[in-house]
């Protein structure tokens, strides 16, 4: 990237979303400061927001860069389920058309979600290929056949621009308690988009907040690239239940994007702690957490001096699981 979205983009994108994104609450919960010594712990509860995640943000901002002309075209992307219902949702509020391509072994309850918005989903067979490689491909054939735009689900600065909104968000909601801003931000990452979008909103706004990216463990390909420099791609070992985190690279504007702020050293968490992390949202805060969605509380909960004294915020980015998988998870 030659340049990185600037202030000004992010107060536009910020004012565009403010009447129709949900402001999600910000939560203080004094057990997880008690166990791990934090001066305050706050959560993000983004599982609120439209379509039960973070997505809408960026899709939302992304969309309303369409010309009158692109909006008459319709557009179409590849998601495994949060970005999908993200962009039906926004395209369905512009009346932009919206075909969506989703791997078939996606969660069921986002393929819904996503054709419940009025979105079309097209679902690939990715055989032993890589699912995100085939659906990659089938949506650009239908944008090519079909002349849609094709929008790209996470490698693309006005997306990373609209996710900024969330931290905007929450150092208002501070400001207006009269509560210290951030030492520490803990967000999951997969390809990128929601932690370079934070990261960028708490860099315009003069914040030296130590951005913390939590990933699964086996897909730790952000903290890999930090340690080189640049994007790099990792082998991607072994299952886990974090469905929307399998990114074995970052995207290039994520990863830009996020360089200019201040990081953390990178968490990884295994599959009993995401468990437990939805175990304790549900038991503690009475929210219902997707694994992907979980990573990030998980990687507090397993933290021990690391933020003694500090001043933390969590973001708790989906809850789109169905019960019946929930239940199993955290039994």
């Amino acid at each position: 990237m030659e340049t990185l979205p600037t202030r000004d983009d992010v107060t536009a994108a910020v004012d565009a979303l403010r009447d129709v994104a949900v402001e999600t609450p910000l939560v203080r919960v004094r057990s997880l400061e008690e166990r791990i010594g934090a001066a305050s712990v706050y959560v993000k509860l983004e599982t609120m927001q439209r379509t039960g995640s973070f997505k809408f943000r960026g899709a939302y901002w992304r969309c309303l860069h369409l010309s009158a002309e692109e909006r008459k075209r319709g557009v179409v992307a590849y998601s495994s389920g949060n970005f999908a219902q993200g962009l039906a949702a926004a395209a369905q509020l512009l009346q932009v058309p919206c075909t969506i391509v989703m791997p078939h072994d996606a969660p069921e309850v986002k393929r819904l979600k996503t054709e419940s918005s009025g979105a079309v989903v097209v679902q690939t067979d990715h055989g032993d290929r890589p699912r995100e490689e085939v659906a990659n491909e089938e949506a650009r054939h239908i944008a090519t056949r079909e002349g849609r735009v094709l929008l790209h689900p996470f490698d693309d600065p006005a997306l990373v621009t609209g996710h900024a909104s969330l931290a905007i968000e929450v150092l208002e909601e501070l400001n207006r308690w009269g509560a210290p801003a951030p030492d520490d931000l803990l967000c999951c990452v997969g390809r990128g988009g929601l932690f370079a979008g934070i990261s960028l909103g708490l860099r315009v706004s003069g914040m030296h907040t130590s951005c913390i990216p939590c990933e699964p463990l086996g897909y730790d390909s952000f903290r890999q690239s930090l340690r080189a420099g640049k994007p790099v791609r990792v082998g991607g070992s072994g299952a886990t239940l974090c469905d929307a985190l399998q990114a074995t690279r970052p995207g290039d504007a994520p990863f830009a994007i996020a360089g200019g702020a201040t990081l953390g050293e990178p968490a990884t968490v295994d599959d009993a702690a995401v468990r437990d992390a939805m175990r304790f949202a549900h038991d503690a805060l009475k929210v219902v957490l997707e694994p992907s969605g979980a990573v990030a509380l998980a990687a507090l909960r397993n933290s021990r001096d690391r933020f003694e004294g500090r001043h933390v915020v969590v973001v708790l980015t989906g809850g789109n699981i169905e019960i019946a998988a929930f239940g199993r998870l955290a039994a």
